[in-house]
């Protein structure tokens, strides 16, 4: 391989199990290169140096000895700051949580380990993961591949920069209402979200646990099925023979309303690929989606309030006003209404899924717009609010609605697909999504 830094994790760990590849000098490629970016400060709230080399050198002794514990053992990934890594700051993006140090690793950091996988270090996200935008003036706010004065999308905005910029082969990431698929689509990567519940959040910082879902950030759909069977215990999905001959998608035209010019022009472009490949296409609008939307103030700040309010309002200066704003608006959503926001959701849940049975996925924008520039998101206080809610409204549908979902590259920059299919089948939204990347390629 030409560059390391530019390779698949999966390429990068069929080179070490054909013994073209050392973990230890892996490993050391990626810190360096950590080590001499300009942007790194901006990108790593924090390396795992020594972590890093002594994992990969046990990593090199198992591939010496013919016994690598999988297709990605000696890859080293890196981890959005709200996963717990024993003995290392994990600060959540918030000075509010400024020194805290867990002494225990989160499940999925365990798991990572026990399949091989070297930890990198720790990445930079929006304060509390409760943005779509990536800024995060209290900490750093890291950049968007195609746009260096633009903000590279939350709430994983780190994990995803780490990948785009060539310091990590893959990132882990977390998203409650798009935080993994917006920084995928932003950053031009592949960003999955499977169903909530899994993967385990042990040991993760939450934000709501109701919604909160882990998944990877990676350069191919190859590397995200790996890296999600790593994490979940489980084989991966078979992705050989995937193929789009007959499948039937849906574009779902909800998603397409004001959205940027550009981000239509490209989704359509990409669609028009997808039917090349042979695809069948049908284009519908769900009442159910708007229902489902319309819940959306009443079920994310009232349990995500609930969860920091003691933190927050103990030293509410501390914390970015703009996220303040949004947490403390939880207070002001009665029990009532939380109950009955989460009853309607149920039955909007049942009726999509009714609506969508006949299709081998449903496809929309990641994004309705494009990235905003880092400048006018601090200044101008509406901006903000406008651009947070319009960059998370497309992804919040499969929050609330219950699904999986896969962004891919859509070819134009910073615009994503979103193909997305009922939790629990996972597999099968890979293998479409492997088949869709090939055309789209």
């Amino acid at each position: 391989m030409d560059d390391l830094t530019r390779a698949t994790a999966c390429d990068l760990g069929r080179a070490i199990g054909q013994g073209a590849l050392d973990p230890v000098e892996l490993a050391q490629t990626f810190l360096d290169a950590a080590s001499d970016h300009d942007l790194a400060p901006r990108i790593f709230a924090r390396m795992t140096p020594d972590r890093a080399l002594s994992e990969a050198q046990a990593a090199r002794q198992r591939a010496r000895h013919g016994v690598r514990r999988g297709l990605l053992d000696g890859v080293p990934i890196g981890w959005k700051d709200l996963y717990d890594c024993a003995g290392v700051p994990c600060e959540g993006g918030s000075a509010l949580l400024e020194g805290r140090v867990p002494d225990r690793d989160a499940a999925l950091l365990r798991q990572a380990t026990l399949a091989g996988l070297v930890c990198l270090g720790k990445t930079h996200l929006s304060e509390l993961a409760f943005s779509g935008l990536g800024l995060n003036p209290s900490t750093a706010t890291p950049p968007c591949v195609n746009d260096p004065d633009a903000v590279s999308g939350g709430s994983s905005s780190g994990a995803a920069a780490s990948v785009a910029f060539g310091l990590a082969p893959a990132g882990i990431g977390s998203d409650t209402g798009g935080s993994i698929r917006l920084p995928a689509a932003w950053n031009d990567l592949v960003g999955f979200k499977p169903g909530h519940g899994s993967l385990s959040m042990e040991g993760a910082l939450p934000l709501c646990p109701s919604f909160d879902t882990a998944g990877p950030l990676a350069r191919s759909v190859e590397d995200a099925a790996e890296i999600w069977a790593v994490l979940a215990g489980r084989r991966a999905p078979d992705l050989a023979y995937s193929s789009l001959a007959g499948r039937r998608l849906m574009v779902l035209e909800n998603a397409l309303a004001d959205c940027d010019e550009t981000v239509v022009e490209g989704f359509e472009r990409a669609v028009a690929l997808l039917e090349r490949a042979g695809a069948v296409v049908e284009r519908r609008a769900l009442p159910c989606v708007d229902t489902a939307l319309a819940q959306s103030p009443l079920v994310f700040a009232p349990e995500g309030y609930a969860i920091w309010r003691e933190t927050i309002e103990s030293a509410p200066d501390r914390m970015y006003h703009q996220v303040r704003t949004r947490f403390r608006a939880g207070a002001d959503v009665s029990a009532c209404d939380f109950v009955a926001a989460w009853r309607t959701l149920d039955r909007m849940r049942a009726e999509y899924a009714a609506a969508t049975a006949g299709y081998d996925a449903v496809i929309q924008p990641t994004c309705p717009i494009l990235p905003p520039k880092r400048a006018r998101l601090e200044t101008d206080d509406d901006y903000y609010v406008s651009a947070n809610l319009m960059t998370l409204r497309n992804t919040r549908i499969g929050n609330l609605l219950g699904l999986a979902g896969l962004s891919l590259p859509s070819g134009t920059p910073s615009v994503g697909l979103l193909l997305q299919g009922l939790a629990g089948h996972e597999g099968r939204l890979l293998r479409l999504g492997q088949a869709a990347e090939r055309a789209l390629a």
